[in-house]
């Protein structure tokens, strides 16, 4: 940061936003300074003067009940978005130079700046082991018992932290993908689909009170019977199954490998994304209440070399069969992993609902009525 902050004053990397990358770190590391610095002093002056009582509340007090804490929730809450960031500056030839020249630097002990900016992090969650050591090797119980609230208090703080930190990593995919799927219009969705004799067999086994059938995935539309290559994004609520399309041309003018990616997506859709890639929707979404998924029987396998595939069904709000998308892993290990994650998303979203229904409470009626 104060290498940054150097060549800034000279003009260079004037663009790199400073607090995008370290918050408020100058401030975090004051404060954490001085908590070190006075709890040993303690210490210290305990070991000294054997007769000194070592009175840990004062200190907890100031720090704990002070700025120690909500300092470190500051940098928590920018990390994910800092981490994103530093991904994009990385691409960049001179903040690369930049970046090498600190990492070299024998004070870093080979640690990357990744490995760096997550150190607060872990300081945070280890403040209650250090309250927990000193709660146990505390006489006074009106020590202990303070000792212990701020504890708690603490744990809490850390508990409602990483629901925060988590809300805010799932903002920055869905930001990311928001740039990345593609909602066709209503009259560029192709109705023609080329349904093999194969599955008029697959048919038998499913309900579809005389509605029709589009079985529209690995089948594209009549003119052709080539596979679809697809990429499914699995929801809280819903299933989304898309199209890739693969995309060369310069991203804002540039070298499409200076796409920013999100750093908690997929390796693999990483790398689609940066070579400039998006997702397409094939048909519309599929609510988990409305999902029904099914296993290729063996004999489909053997018959109709369907090897790694399921069927997923989507229903209507009156169980009508309104499509039915035949999927090919690519190998038995991804199918079982995407079917088990399948039901238990279904599984979740089911009993998250029954939950609030079974809470739902009706107003009191008016005595007038």
């Amino acid at each position: 940061m104060n290498t940054l902050k150097y060549l800034q004053s000279n003009e260079f990397l004037l663009d790199v936003d400073l607090w995008r990358l370290f918050a408020n770190l100058e401030e975090l590391n004051k404060i954490s300074h001085s908590f070190l610095k006075t709890f040993f002093e303690t210490v210290k002056e305990h070991v000294s003067k054997s007769d000194s009582p070592m009175d840990f509340s004062s200190i907890l007090r100031k720090f704990f009940q002070g700025d120690l804490c909500q300092t470190h929730q500051i940098y928590c809450l920018n990390y994910t978005s800092a981490v994103f960031y530093l991904e994009n500056l990385r691409q960049r030839e001179d903040f690369g130079i930049y970046l090498k020249w600190c990492e070299q630097n024998e004070q870093c002990k080979r640690l990357h700046l990744p490995e760096l900016l997550v150190a607060p992090l872990h300081r945070l969650t280890r403040y209650p082991l250090l309250l927990d050591n000193i709660w146990k090797r505390s006489a006074d119980e009106t020590e202990k018992s303070f000792i212990w609230s701020l504890k708690e208090k603490v744990e809490k703080s850390i508990w409602d932290l990483e629901g925060k930190v988590k809300w805010l990593d799932n903002f920055q995919k869905f930001r990311q993908l928001q740039e990345v799927i593609i909602w066709p219009q209503v009259w560029d969705r192709d109705k023609r689909f080329f349904v093999p004799e194969m599955c008029l067999i697959l048919e038998v086994a499913i309900p579809y009170n005389n509605h029709t059938i589009k079985l529209i995935f690995l089948f594209s539309s009549s003119e052709s019977t080539r596979l679809l290559d697809a990429y499914l994004f699995l929801f809280d609520d819903l299933l989304l199954i898309t199209k890739i399309k693969r995309n060369k041309k310069k991203y804002g003018g540039s070298d499409t490998s200076l796409i920013p990616v999100c750093p908690s997506l997929t390796p693999e859709l990483q790398s689609f994304i940066r070579e400039g890639g998006f997702c397409t929707v094939l048909d519309q979404p599929i609510p988990l209440d409305r999902l029904i998924l099914k296993n290729v029987d063996p004999i489909h396998v053997t018959v109709f070399s369907l090897r790694n595939a399921f069927l997923i069904q989507h229903e209507n709000r009156y169980r009508q069969c309104i499509a039915v998308f035949l999927l090919q892993a690519q190998t038995e290990t991804a199918k079982k992993t995407w079917m088990s994650q399948i039901e238990t998303a279904i599984s979740n979203y089911t009993a998250h609902h029954e939950t609030k229904k079974s809470t739902f409470c009706f107003p009191a009626e008016s005595s007038e009525i």
